[in-house]
């Protein structure tokens, strides 16, 4: 089936998969391979059908979407992707979970290690016994939290603004979700953590002592208050002409271990928080972002729901390390 006959209604949000997902299942990208239409998806092939571009100078009005009834049903599929890409395009929680599990319902336990040693195993003689790790379900339920706005506003009102600029507002509301997410995930890192060490005040001895009590991990990421962010960038060990150069061109800065640092505002000077992205949490997502669909195909929405349901677990807690600063 062609993409420019593929039937949109409704229901192709209700399969249980994404709306993508379910018309690359009638449309697949695979049929376009070696086509001038290669490299575009079951979606923006729909757009290309009904010719909406919804960037750059040119970009469409919001009413390009409701010119059919038809079109219209890509509109709620917009506005995910665009709140997905404001998720992506500034999230510092990829920077400490070390995979995501996708669940389709919103119970769900992640597993628990109990492992009889550390990263060195012992030698085994003949006959004798291998060390253990034993896996189990944890005994605490992941907990899941909806992330989401509403989107206020009437088609009316929407009608003759450039979907470039209406993309600017989604793609805000995606950074907003984006660092809520953070704040939860973070927060169940500290809440799990295992060990920690305490400083007077932020030197470059104290980073080799936090840098060493993670051991064996490696410290791929340290989150630090404001405060603590300051006092690091000060440090004569981190002025060297490369970082500098580093932070100047990107606004990033990294210590002296390679450690990617995260400056994170939680209201109160915690200190730093060092973790090993490689092992120290789970994300676990229940689908990806939804958009309420009625309302918005209808032409008839003032308040439309954006939302995305996500939850943290601990894998291995000792990956982390606290550094409260008296």
């Amino acid at each position: 089936m062609s993409y420019d006959n593929i039937k949109l209604e409704k229901g192709l949000y209700t399969t249980g998969k994404s709306f993508t997902k379910t018309l690359e299942e009638l449309d697949p990208s695979e049929n376009y391979i070696g086509t001038p239409l290669e490299g575009l998806d079951a979606f923006e092939r729909q757009l290309k059908r009904f010719d909406i571009k919804v960037s750059g100078p040119d970009s469409d009005c919001v009413s390009k979407f409701y010119s059919t009834s038809t079109s219209s049903v890509l509109f709620p599929e917009y506005i995910s992707r665009v709140v997905k890409a404001g998720i992506e395009s500034n999230s510092k929680v990829e920077n400490i979970i070390a995979t995501t599990t996708e669940i389709d319902s919103l119970d769900y336990r992640s597993l628990s290690y109990a492992d009889d040693m550390n990263f060195e195993l012992a030698l085994v003689n003949e006959g004798g016994q291998m060390s253990e790790c034993e896996i189990s379900l944890s005994d605490k339920l992941t907990t899941l939290t909806k992330y989401g706005k509403v989107l206020k506003a009437s088609y009316e009102a929407l009608k003759f603004q450039k979907l470039d600029l209406f993309s600017i507002t989604l793609s805000k509301i995606g950074e907003q979700i984006s660092y809520t997410q953070f704040s939860n995930a973070f927060n169940a890192v500290v809440d799990e953590h295992t060990k920690s060490i305490t400083a007077d005040d932020v030197t470059y001895e104290t980073l080799v002592k936090l840098w060493m009590e993670l051991q064996p991990y490696n410290m791929t990421t340290l989150v630090t208050d404001k405060k603590t962010a300051t006092k690091l960038l000060n440090l004569t060990e981190l002025r060297d002409a490369n970082a500098g150069l580093d932070f100047h061109g990107t606004g990033r800065f990294i210590t002296p271990f390679g450690a990617e640092i995260i400056v994170y505002d939680q209201g109160t000077d915690y200190g730093a928080v060092a973790i090993d992205r490689n092992y120290a949490i789970e994300r676990v997502q229940a689908g990806g972002v939804v958009t309420e669909f009625d309302k918005i195909i209808d032409c008839q929405f003032e308040r439309a729901a954006i939302s995305t349901i996500v939850g943290f677990a601990p894998i291995y807690r000792d990956a982390i390390v606290t550094l409260p600063i008296n």
